[in-house]
């Protein structure tokens, strides 16, 4: 008796259990039928369908947009058209126009007042309209990148306040834009930390000092506090100038290198004195080197190094280096080229030295071809 009741239980259980795994099937073909849904794709189902269509009626590219600023796509309140407008009558091209929507959709966000009133400011600093197209063409992040016109106005109030002129009030807005956006009470703490390093080296006209020194350096003013003072204790220490010595080399060269991670500006000094030292150098030519051109801090330990050794096989000297450093400021393979050509020629850098490697392309193509006529 007791089989029956088995089978009977077993009949039972396939009745119930064989609905319940063809509805799991069934789930189961379901979610693998179903595409999987990604973020960019619920993305473009949000976008504005209008806005995209006027996009690509007027040449821009979307799927370079999409990817720059995707939230602009959705935006419902855009003002595409008057930025067409706008920037025609400043003597933009259709094409360029394009480009600069492609590159940085938020630009289509900013109204006609908005436009024009920036635009004044901007040429407060650019001698005309062309230029600032130019300029917009070539990174529209400087111009659209921030929305605040009265603190861009302000800030070029207070940097002109120092004494910078148009000249480097273009070269901030063309290099480092950021400048501009930063508030004008975080610039003029750099400014107020690079006159107390002033004065504290002796000097008596921190208003020049932080002049300089900006103007040798364009990213100062977008970089720490804490960064630039460090700097300037670590090059003090390691170099070992007299304050009046210091205070001249970070006004000049030594400007350029105020704003480089202070990590890897530490690295790099002890890294191309050790590397000086492996190759018959002193402590003083590091020393020398650094204080006459000390963007070489720089290059990284590897290309330095790369550098230095493909000179010294070719019989130059270390002193050599150290007198004319700037032609490590060339690439590996331009280097390597020219010094392949003058070798051909039987150049002879222990009687004629190397100032032929420190010169322009075009200057250099010039003495090979003057060296060859008189082979």
């Amino acid at each position: 008796m007791a089989i029956p009741l088995v089978r009977a239980s077993l009949n039972l259980h396939r009745t119930i259990t064989q609905p319940c795994l063809l509805a799991s099937l069934q789930f189961v073909r379901t979610l693998v039928s179903k595409p999987i849904q990604t973020p960019q794709d619920a993305d473009k189902e949000t976008e504005n369908k209008l806005l995209l269509d006027n996009l690509k009626v007027l040449g821009v590219d979307v799927i370079m947009a999409r990817k720059r600023q995707p939230g602009v796509l959705r935006r419902t309140n855009t003002n595409e058209h008057g930025l067409v407008q706008f920037l025609k009558t400043k003597g933009a091209s259709r094409e360029v126009v394009a480009s600069i929507i492609s590159r940085f959709p938020r630009s289509i966000t900013r109204s006609r007042e908005h436009l024009e009133e920036r635009w004044q400011l901007w040429r407060s600093v650019f001698q005309s309209d062309d230029e600032v197209v130019s300029i917009l063409n070539r990174s529209p992040e400087s111009f659209f990148r921030s929305s605040d016109n009265d603190n861009l106005e302000k800030n070029i109030v207070f940097l002109s306040s120092l004494g910078l002129n148009s000249r480097d009030l273009h070269r901030l807005l063309t290099t480092a834009p950021r400048t501009f956006s930063n508030s004008v009470e975080l610039n003029r703490q750099m400014v107020e930390l690079l006159q107390e390093i002033c004065l504290n080296l002796g000097g008596n006209e921190p208003s020049k000092f932080a002049k300089a020194v900006i103007s040798k350096n364009l990213y100062i003013l977008i970089r720490s506090t804490k960064r630039v003072e460090a700097n300037v204790e670590f090059l003090q220490s390691a170099l070992g100038l007299k304050n009046s010595d210091l205070l001249t080399f970070l006004q000049g060269s030594g400007a350029e290198i105020l704003d480089i991670s202070h990590e890897i500006l530490k690295r790099n000094f002890r890294m191309l004195q050790e590397k000086l030292n492996s190759v018959g150098g002193t402590k003083s030519d590091a020393f020398k080197i650094i204080t006459n051109y000390a963007s070489i801090l720089y290059l990284s330990p590897e290309r330095f190094s790369d550098k230095v050794d493909c000179l010294l096989k070719e019989g130059i000297t270390v002193k050599q280096i150290i007198e004319k450093p700037k032609v490590l400021d060339f690439s590996l393979d331009n280097l390597q080229w020219r010094l392949d050509e003058l070798r051909k020629l039987d150049y002879d850098f222990s009687l004629n030295g190397i100032t032929i490697l420190d010169s322009s392309k075009k200057r250099f193509e010039a003495k090979l071809i003057k060296l060859c006529s008189l082979n």
